[in-house]
Protein backbone atom coordinates (compact mmCIF):
# COMPACT_ATOMS: atom_id res chain seq x y z
CA UNK A 1 0.00 0.00 0.00
CA UNK A 2 0.79 3.80 -1.17
CA UNK A 3 -0.25 6.45 1.14
CA UNK A 4 0.65 10.20 -0.37
CA UNK A 5 -0.17 12.72 1.47
CA UNK A 6 1.39 15.32 -1.04
CA UNK A 7 1.39 13.91 -4.90
CA UNK A 8 -1.71 12.79 -6.18
CA UNK A 9 -2.15 9.57 -6.67
CA UNK A 10 -2.25 8.98 -10.71
CA UNK A 11 0.88 11.13 -11.14
CA UNK A 12 2.73 8.86 -8.87
CA UNK A 13 1.91 5.42 -11.11
CA UNK A 14 3.30 7.57 -14.39
CA UNK A 15 5.88 8.79 -13.11
CA UNK A 16 7.58 5.23 -12.10
CA UNK A 17 5.65 3.83 -15.16
CA UNK A 18 9.05 4.94 -16.66
CA UNK A 19 10.88 2.53 -14.75
CA UNK A 20 8.91 -0.22 -16.52
CA UNK A 21 7.80 -0.68 -12.54
CA UNK A 22 3.74 -2.43 -12.59
CA UNK A 23 1.70 -1.13 -9.96
CA UNK A 24 -1.42 -2.83 -10.74
CA UNK A 25 -0.79 -5.04 -6.70
CA UNK A 26 -0.02 -1.66 -5.40
CA UNK A 27 -3.32 -0.22 -3.48
CA UNK A 28 -2.76 3.38 -3.50
CA UNK A 29 -4.51 5.75 -0.72
CA UNK A 30 -5.02 8.99 -2.04
CA UNK A 31 -5.17 11.66 0.94
CA UNK A 32 -3.17 14.22 -1.25
CA UNK A 33 -4.77 18.05 -0.60
CA UNK A 34 -6.94 17.41 -4.52
CA UNK A 35 -6.94 14.01 -3.98
CA UNK A 36 -10.03 11.54 -2.62
CA UNK A 37 -9.88 10.05 0.75
CA UNK A 38 -10.19 6.21 0.33
CA UNK A 39 -11.94 5.77 -2.66
CA UNK A 40 -14.89 7.41 -4.91
CA UNK A 41 -17.71 7.97 -2.29
CA UNK A 42 -16.06 9.39 0.69
CA UNK A 43 -15.69 12.79 -0.62
CA UNK A 44 -12.77 15.03 -0.82
CA UNK A 45 -10.19 15.53 1.46
CA UNK A 46 -9.57 19.72 2.22
CA UNK A 47 -6.84 20.63 4.29
CA UNK A 48 -7.54 22.53 7.39
CA UNK A 49 -5.82 24.86 9.91
CA UNK A 50 -3.62 23.67 12.44
CA UNK A 51 -6.18 24.95 14.82
CA UNK A 52 -8.45 22.16 13.50
CA UNK A 53 -5.77 19.28 13.43
CA UNK A 54 -6.64 16.84 15.57
CA UNK A 55 -10.82 16.96 14.33
CA UNK A 56 -9.63 16.04 10.73
CA UNK A 57 -9.34 12.51 10.17
CA UNK A 58 -6.28 12.35 8.08
CA UNK A 59 -4.42 10.17 11.01
CA UNK A 60 -8.06 7.87 11.39
CA UNK A 61 -7.66 7.74 7.42
CA UNK A 62 -4.34 6.02 7.64
CA UNK A 63 -5.36 4.00 10.19
CA UNK A 64 -8.79 2.97 8.56
CA UNK A 65 -6.72 1.68 4.99
CA UNK A 66 -4.35 -0.03 6.65
CA UNK A 67 -6.65 -2.11 8.48
CA UNK A 68 -8.76 -2.45 5.71
CA UNK A 69 -6.21 -3.77 3.69
CA UNK A 70 -3.50 -5.64 5.32
CA UNK A 71 -1.05 -4.99 3.58
CA UNK A 72 2.58 -6.49 3.84
CA UNK A 73 4.39 -3.17 2.81
CA UNK A 74 3.73 -0.15 3.22
CA UNK A 75 5.35 3.39 2.23
CA UNK A 76 3.56 6.68 3.70
CA UNK A 77 4.76 9.75 1.74
CA UNK A 78 5.20 12.00 3.21
CA UNK A 79 5.16 12.20 7.23
CA UNK A 80 6.37 15.69 7.04
CA UNK A 81 3.12 16.58 5.62
CA UNK A 82 1.47 15.27 9.13
CA UNK A 83 4.04 17.22 10.99
CA UNK A 84 2.96 20.17 9.30
CA UNK A 85 -1.26 19.37 10.43
CA UNK A 86 -0.02 19.16 13.80
CA UNK A 87 -0.79 21.28 16.43
CA UNK A 88 2.49 21.35 18.29
CA UNK A 89 5.62 19.00 18.67
CA UNK A 90 3.68 16.92 21.61
CA UNK A 91 0.50 16.07 19.77
CA UNK A 92 3.29 15.01 16.49
CA UNK A 93 4.93 12.46 18.40
CA UNK A 94 2.44 11.27 20.74
CA UNK A 95 0.68 10.38 16.82
CA UNK A 96 3.29 8.95 15.09
CA UNK A 97 5.13 6.82 17.90
CA UNK A 98 1.04 5.45 18.27
CA UNK A 99 1.26 4.55 14.09
CA UNK A 100 4.64 3.21 14.57
CA UNK A 101 3.37 0.70 17.57
CA UNK A 102 0.18 0.26 15.11
CA UNK A 103 2.19 -1.05 12.30
CA UNK A 104 4.71 -2.96 14.68
CA UNK A 105 2.12 -5.31 16.48
CA UNK A 106 0.60 -5.55 12.74
CA UNK A 107 3.62 -7.05 11.38
CA UNK A 108 3.64 -4.23 8.61
CA UNK A 109 7.19 -3.49 7.35
CA UNK A 110 6.60 0.25 6.35
CA UNK A 111 8.44 2.93 5.30
CA UNK A 112 8.30 6.75 6.06
CA UNK A 113 9.27 9.00 3.88
CA UNK A 114 10.63 12.46 5.95
CA UNK A 115 12.20 15.28 4.70
CA UNK A 116 15.90 15.58 6.24
CA UNK A 117 15.53 19.45 7.29
CA UNK A 118 12.61 17.95 9.43
CA UNK A 119 14.57 15.26 10.99
CA UNK A 120 17.48 17.26 11.77
CA UNK A 121 14.65 19.73 13.54
CA UNK A 122 12.79 17.00 15.42
CA UNK A 123 14.04 13.67 16.17
CA UNK A 124 10.50 11.91 17.27
CA UNK A 125 11.02 9.97 13.92
CA UNK A 126 14.02 8.59 13.93
CA UNK A 127 13.37 7.69 17.73
CA UNK A 128 10.08 6.01 16.99
CA UNK A 129 11.73 3.89 13.54
CA UNK A 130 13.49 1.03 13.82
CA UNK A 131 16.09 1.93 10.66
CA UNK A 132 17.22 5.73 9.51
CA UNK A 133 17.56 5.50 5.78
CA UNK A 134 19.09 9.21 4.74
CA UNK A 135 18.88 9.86 1.04
CA UNK A 136 21.37 12.90 -0.90
CA UNK A 137 21.41 14.48 -3.67
CA UNK A 138 24.39 16.75 -4.20
CA UNK A 139 25.87 19.19 -6.94
CA UNK A 140 29.63 18.37 -7.52
CA UNK A 141 31.37 21.53 -7.08
CA UNK A 142 34.26 21.13 -9.82
CA UNK A 143 32.59 19.16 -12.65
CA UNK A 144 28.83 20.52 -11.94
CA UNK A 145 27.07 17.16 -12.03
CA UNK A 146 24.46 15.42 -9.69
CA UNK A 147 25.83 12.72 -7.02
CA UNK A 148 23.50 10.65 -4.97
CA UNK A 149 24.02 8.78 -2.08
CA UNK A 150 22.45 6.81 0.41
CA UNK A 151 23.28 6.33 4.23
CA UNK A 152 22.43 3.95 6.65
CA UNK A 153 22.43 5.93 10.09
CA UNK A 154 20.20 3.47 12.30
CA UNK A 155 18.75 -0.33 11.91
CA UNK A 156 17.71 -1.93 14.89
CA UNK A 157 18.57 -5.61 15.41
CA UNK A 158 20.84 -5.87 11.96
CA UNK A 159 23.89 -4.99 11.25
CA UNK A 160 24.73 -2.84 8.43
CA UNK A 161 27.34 -0.92 6.13
CA UNK A 162 28.61 2.19 7.37
CA UNK A 163 29.18 5.04 5.18
CA UNK A 164 27.78 6.67 1.87
CA UNK A 165 27.04 4.26 -0.91
CA UNK A 166 26.48 6.16 -4.40
CA UNK A 167 23.23 5.17 -6.46
CA UNK A 168 21.15 5.87 -9.63
CA UNK A 169 17.77 6.02 -10.68
CA UNK A 170 17.67 5.10 -14.28
CA UNK A 171 15.57 3.25 -16.41
CA UNK A 172 16.27 0.06 -15.40
CA UNK A 173 15.02 1.20 -11.25
CA UNK A 174 16.75 1.91 -8.35
CA UNK A 175 20.67 0.91 -8.10
CA UNK A 176 22.89 1.54 -5.48
CA UNK A 177 26.74 0.37 -5.43
CA UNK A 178 28.15 -0.65 -1.81
CA UNK A 179 30.54 1.07 -0.30
CA UNK A 180 32.59 -1.67 0.06
CA UNK A 181 36.19 -1.84 1.96
CA UNK A 182 37.99 -4.71 0.50
CA UNK A 183 39.74 -6.85 2.94
CA UNK A 184 43.71 -8.57 1.94
CA UNK A 185 43.06 -11.95 0.50
CA UNK A 186 44.67 -15.09 1.88
CA UNK A 187 45.49 -16.62 -1.13
CA UNK A 188 49.22 -16.70 -2.18
CA UNK A 189 50.11 -15.09 -5.38
CA UNK A 190 52.54 -17.02 -8.28
CA UNK A 191 50.40 -20.10 -8.29
CA UNK A 192 50.83 -19.41 -11.90
CA UNK A 193 53.04 -17.52 -14.38
CA UNK A 194 51.70 -16.03 -17.20
CA UNK A 195 53.87 -15.27 -20.01
CA UNK A 196 53.42 -12.55 -22.61
CA UNK A 197 54.37 -14.38 -25.49
CA UNK A 198 57.79 -12.30 -26.48
CA UNK A 199 60.57 -14.11 -24.92
CA UNK A 200 63.08 -11.43 -24.55
CA UNK A 201 60.23 -9.83 -22.73
CA UNK A 202 59.49 -12.67 -20.06
CA UNK A 203 63.30 -13.53 -19.85
CA UNK A 204 63.45 -9.89 -18.47
CA UNK A 205 60.21 -10.50 -15.99
CA UNK A 206 61.62 -13.66 -14.78
CA UNK A 207 59.27 -15.93 -17.03
CA UNK A 208 55.97 -13.46 -16.82
CA UNK A 209 53.56 -12.01 -14.65
CA UNK A 210 52.93 -14.04 -11.30
CA UNK A 211 48.97 -14.59 -11.12
CA UNK A 212 47.05 -12.47 -8.08
CA UNK A 213 50.27 -10.02 -8.90
CA UNK A 214 49.48 -6.10 -9.70
CA UNK A 215 52.49 -4.26 -12.33
CA UNK A 216 52.51 -0.74 -13.04
CA UNK A 217 53.58 -0.12 -16.71
CA UNK A 218 54.47 3.36 -16.50
CA UNK A 219 56.25 5.75 -18.76
CA UNK A 220 55.42 8.93 -21.14
CA UNK A 221 52.88 8.70 -23.25
CA UNK A 222 53.54 7.05 -26.56
CA UNK A 223 56.08 4.63 -25.31
CA UNK A 224 53.77 1.59 -25.97
CA UNK A 225 52.58 0.69 -22.22
CA UNK A 226 49.57 0.17 -24.01
CA UNK A 227 50.34 -1.81 -26.81
CA UNK A 228 52.28 -4.47 -24.05
CA UNK A 229 49.45 -4.45 -21.82
CA UNK A 230 47.16 -5.51 -24.60
CA UNK A 231 49.84 -8.18 -25.44
CA UNK A 232 49.65 -10.09 -22.28
CA UNK A 233 45.87 -9.59 -22.05
CA UNK A 234 45.82 -11.42 -25.99
CA UNK A 235 48.35 -13.89 -24.73
CA UNK A 236 46.30 -14.67 -21.44
CA UNK A 237 42.98 -15.26 -23.28
CA UNK A 238 44.11 -18.05 -24.87
CA UNK A 239 43.75 -19.76 -22.11
CA UNK A 240 41.73 -17.79 -19.48
CA UNK A 241 39.53 -14.86 -20.23
CA UNK A 242 40.87 -11.21 -19.69
CA UNK A 243 39.24 -8.19 -19.55
CA UNK A 244 40.30 -3.93 -20.84
CA UNK A 245 38.45 -1.31 -19.03
CA UNK A 246 40.11 1.83 -21.15
CA UNK A 247 39.17 5.19 -19.72
CA UNK A 248 40.98 7.13 -22.94
CA UNK A 249 40.51 5.34 -26.03
CA UNK A 250 37.54 3.73 -27.86
CA UNK A 251 37.26 -0.42 -28.31
CA UNK A 252 37.47 0.43 -31.98
CA UNK A 253 41.12 2.13 -31.79
CA UNK A 254 42.76 -0.34 -29.65
CA UNK A 255 41.36 -3.27 -32.12
CA UNK A 256 42.49 -1.15 -35.04
CA UNK A 257 46.43 -1.02 -33.61
CA UNK A 258 46.33 -4.76 -33.01
CA UNK A 259 45.89 -4.78 -36.09
CA UNK A 260 48.83 -2.52 -37.43
CA UNK A 261 50.70 -5.18 -35.30
CA UNK A 262 49.99 -7.70 -37.18
CA UNK A 263 48.81 -9.48 -33.86
CA UNK A 264 45.35 -8.56 -34.31
CA UNK A 265 42.52 -9.36 -31.63
CA UNK A 266 39.32 -9.07 -33.35
CA UNK A 267 38.80 -12.98 -33.32
CA UNK A 268 39.50 -13.41 -29.33
CA UNK A 269 37.08 -10.45 -28.82
CA UNK A 270 34.66 -12.24 -30.98
CA UNK A 271 35.02 -15.49 -28.79
CA UNK A 272 34.57 -13.49 -25.43
CA UNK A 273 37.85 -14.35 -23.91
CA UNK A 274 39.13 -10.69 -24.54
CA UNK A 275 36.54 -7.74 -23.46
CA UNK A 276 37.10 -4.16 -24.20
CA UNK A 277 34.75 -1.76 -22.20
CA UNK A 278 35.21 2.01 -22.75
CA UNK A 279 34.45 3.96 -19.33
CA UNK A 280 33.37 7.26 -19.58
CA UNK A 281 35.27 9.33 -16.65
CA UNK A 282 32.11 11.52 -16.00
CA UNK A 283 29.41 8.85 -15.99
CA UNK A 284 30.76 6.31 -12.94
CA UNK A 285 31.09 6.75 -9.51
CA UNK A 286 34.19 4.84 -7.88
CA UNK A 287 32.00 1.69 -6.46
CA UNK A 288 29.98 1.43 -9.95
CA UNK A 289 33.08 0.96 -11.22
CA UNK A 290 34.28 -1.93 -8.32
CA UNK A 291 30.81 -3.46 -9.27
CA UNK A 292 31.53 -3.33 -12.70
CA UNK A 293 35.29 -5.21 -12.23
CA UNK A 294 33.31 -7.11 -9.54
CA UNK A 295 30.98 -8.52 -12.26
CA UNK A 296 33.71 -9.08 -14.70
CA UNK A 297 35.66 -11.19 -12.38
CA UNK A 298 33.11 -12.94 -10.08
CA UNK A 299 30.35 -14.06 -13.07
CA UNK A 300 32.34 -13.64 -16.54
CA UNK A 301 35.73 -15.74 -14.64
CA UNK A 302 38.14 -13.09 -15.89
CA UNK A 303 41.73 -13.89 -14.68
CA UNK A 304 43.75 -11.25 -15.69
CA UNK A 305 42.35 -7.47 -15.50
CA UNK A 306 44.10 -4.08 -17.23
CA UNK A 307 43.15 -0.55 -16.07
CA UNK A 308 44.15 2.28 -19.07
CA UNK A 309 44.81 4.39 -17.87
CA UNK A 310 45.25 5.63 -14.11
CA UNK A 311 45.49 8.84 -15.07
CA UNK A 312 42.08 8.52 -16.55
CA UNK A 313 40.97 6.56 -13.75
CA UNK A 314 42.10 9.87 -11.32
CA UNK A 315 40.35 12.43 -13.43
CA UNK A 316 36.74 9.82 -13.07
CA UNK A 317 37.41 9.50 -9.23
CA UNK A 318 38.51 12.95 -7.69
CA UNK A 319 35.29 13.62 -7.46
CA UNK A 320 34.77 11.04 -4.67
CA UNK A 321 37.74 11.22 -2.21
CA UNK A 322 41.27 10.26 -2.78
CA UNK A 323 41.48 8.25 -6.03
CA UNK A 324 44.49 6.68 -4.41
CA UNK A 325 42.08 4.90 -1.66
CA UNK A 326 39.80 4.16 -4.44
CA UNK A 327 42.57 2.37 -6.34
CA UNK A 328 43.61 0.33 -3.47
CA UNK A 329 40.29 -0.86 -2.36
CA UNK A 330 40.09 -1.78 -5.99
CA UNK A 331 44.06 -3.76 -6.03
CA UNK A 332 42.94 -5.17 -2.90
CA UNK A 333 39.62 -6.74 -4.25
CA UNK A 334 41.77 -8.06 -7.60
CA UNK A 335 44.54 -9.49 -5.79
CA UNK A 336 42.54 -11.27 -3.07
CA UNK A 337 40.85 -13.22 -5.39
CA UNK A 338 44.44 -13.88 -7.54
CA UNK A 339 43.36 -11.91 -10.32
CA UNK A 340 46.60 -10.78 -12.32
CA UNK A 341 46.06 -7.19 -12.75
CA UNK A 342 48.13 -4.50 -15.10
CA UNK A 343 47.73 -0.65 -14.42
CA UNK A 344 48.67 1.77 -17.06
CA UNK A 345 50.35 4.86 -15.85
CA UNK A 346 51.88 7.83 -17.09
CA UNK A 347 54.07 9.76 -16.63
CA UNK A 348 54.63 13.97 -17.46
CA UNK A 349 58.27 14.07 -18.68
CA UNK A 350 59.21 12.62 -21.55
CA UNK A 351 62.98 12.47 -20.51
CA UNK A 352 64.21 13.66 -16.73
CA UNK A 353 67.22 13.17 -14.68
CA UNK A 354 64.66 12.27 -11.58
CA UNK A 355 63.04 9.09 -11.74
CA UNK A 356 59.58 8.91 -10.61
CA UNK A 357 57.07 5.32 -11.28
CA UNK A 358 54.09 7.35 -11.08
CA UNK A 359 53.00 10.77 -10.07
CA UNK A 360 50.01 9.66 -8.46
CA UNK A 361 52.06 8.42 -5.21
CA UNK A 362 50.18 5.12 -5.84
CA UNK A 363 53.49 2.94 -7.02
CA UNK A 364 53.58 1.11 -3.25
CA UNK A 365 50.19 -0.78 -4.61
CA UNK A 366 52.07 -2.51 -7.45
CA UNK A 367 54.04 -5.78 -6.64
CA UNK A 368 55.73 -5.28 -10.57
CA UNK A 369 57.05 -2.00 -11.89
CA UNK A 370 58.13 -2.09 -15.48
CA UNK A 371 59.24 1.34 -16.84
CA UNK A 372 59.45 2.32 -20.24
CA UNK A 373 61.24 5.10 -21.43
CA UNK A 374 62.22 7.16 -24.07
CA UNK A 375 66.13 7.94 -24.97
CA UNK A 376 68.25 10.08 -27.41
CA UNK A 377 71.21 7.81 -29.23
CA UNK A 378 73.23 7.72 -32.43
CA UNK A 379 70.37 11.10 -33.98
CA UNK A 380 67.48 9.21 -32.84
CA UNK A 381 64.47 8.70 -30.44
CA UNK A 382 64.63 5.21 -28.69
CA UNK A 383 62.15 3.38 -26.44
CA UNK A 384 63.91 1.41 -23.80
CA UNK A 385 62.04 -1.05 -21.04
CA UNK A 386 63.45 -2.40 -17.66
CA UNK A 387 61.87 -3.89 -14.74
CA UNK A 388 62.36 -1.59 -11.24
CA UNK A 389 60.61 -3.88 -8.86
CA UNK A 390 58.99 -7.88 -8.50
CA UNK A 391 57.83 -8.51 -5.12
CA UNK A 392 56.85 -12.25 -6.64
CA UNK A 393 60.02 -14.09 -8.18
CA UNK A 394 63.59 -12.85 -9.76
CA UNK A 395 64.09 -10.33 -12.42
CA UNK A 396 66.81 -9.45 -14.86
CA UNK A 397 67.86 -6.03 -13.77
CA UNK A 398 68.52 -4.94 -17.35
CA UNK A 399 67.52 -2.24 -19.58
CA UNK A 400 66.71 -3.28 -23.04
CA UNK A 401 65.47 -1.22 -26.08
CA UNK A 402 62.01 -2.19 -27.22
CA UNK A 403 60.31 -1.49 -30.63
CA UNK A 404 56.79 -1.64 -31.77
CA UNK A 405 56.31 -1.71 -35.91
CA UNK A 406 53.80 -3.82 -37.80
CA UNK A 407 55.28 -7.28 -37.20
CA UNK A 408 54.79 -6.94 -33.60
CA UNK A 409 56.33 -6.23 -29.85
CA UNK A 410 60.38 -6.29 -30.49
CA UNK A 411 62.61 -6.50 -27.29
CA UNK A 412 66.05 -6.58 -27.86
CA UNK A 413 69.13 -8.16 -25.57
CA UNK A 414 70.43 -6.37 -22.38
CA UNK A 415 72.10 -2.55 -24.03
CA UNK A 416 75.40 -3.41 -22.64
CA UNK A 417 77.11 -1.14 -24.89
CA UNK A 418 75.46 1.98 -23.85
CA UNK A 419 75.27 3.78 -19.92
CA UNK A 420 73.42 6.45 -18.80
CA UNK A 421 70.46 5.16 -20.41
CA UNK A 422 68.23 6.76 -17.39
CA UNK A 423 68.72 9.75 -18.00
CA UNK A 424 67.94 10.24 -21.30
CA UNK A 425 70.85 10.62 -23.12
CA UNK A 426 73.02 7.57 -23.26
CA UNK A 427 76.49 7.23 -24.45
CA UNK A 428 78.72 4.34 -25.54
CA UNK A 429 80.72 2.38 -23.28
CA UNK A 430 83.13 2.08 -25.79
CA UNK A 431 83.98 5.99 -24.98
CA UNK A 432 84.74 5.34 -20.97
Amino acid sequence: MYITLCEPGDSIVKNVAAFGWNMNEVDIVDLSPSGEALGENSGDYHMFPPSEVESVPVWNAIYQAVRAKSPHRLVIDSVTQLRYLATDEYQFRKNILGLVNFLDKANITSFLVFEPTEMDRDTAVALAADGVIRLRFEISPALAIGLRSIQVDKMRGSDFMSGRHPFRISQGGFSVFPHRIEGAGLRPPGESIFSSGIEAMDSLLGGGLESGTTTLLTGPTGTGKSTLGTQFLAHHAATGRAILFTFEEPPSFIIARSRGLGKPVDMIVDSGMLKIIRINPLELYPDEFLAMVRHAVEVDGCTMVMIDSLRGYQFAMEEFGKPQAHIHNLVSYLSRLGVTTILINEVEHITSTSLKATDLGGSHLADNIVLLRYAEYAGKVIKIVGCLKKRVGNFEPELRQIRVDESGIHVSEKLEHLRGILTGIPASTKDM
